[in-house]
């Protein structure tokens, strides 16, 4: 039980690290001036870990709030955008299960009108 907390820890720690690092690179390259922060979609998407990462079979109230939060946040074509970027690195990172990322806005009652996978080219969304 111990190894898979210390797992979980360390996969939630990679999430925060590429989150924040994307965050940091997004804000230097100035392409996304004013977009929704990596910061933002972490903090509303943590709660989502347990089911993205495999261990839960159907996503929290908590994780499906963040997810409302960041799409009703994501107003911009920048905005959503960056939120694709970021989740599409922290997902990577974290070893999440595609097929659940791309099923957790549906599972939330969110239409989103696209899927993130790890070929999603965030920068072709409207």
């Amino acid at each position: 039980m111990a190894r898979a907390m210390e797992g979980s820890n360390v996969s939630k720690l990679v999430f925060l690290v590429v989150a924040i690092i994307s965050a940091v690179v997004v804000g230097m390259s100035g392409e996304v001036q004013g977009a929704i922060s990596c910061s933002t979609v972490v903090s509303d998407l943590t709660p989502c870990l347990n089911y993205v990462a495999g261990s839960a079979a159907q996503p929290t109230r908590g994780c499906c709030n963040g997810v409302k939060s960041l799409n009703a946040a994501a107003k911009t074509t920048a905005d959503r955008r960056s939120a694709c970027n970021c989740i599409k690195s922290a997902a990577a990172s974290s070893k999440a299960n595609y097929n659940k990322v791309g099923k957790l806005p549906g599972l939330c009652g969110v239409k989103l009108g696209y899927t993130i996978t790890p070929s999603i080219n965030c920068n072709t969304i409207p």
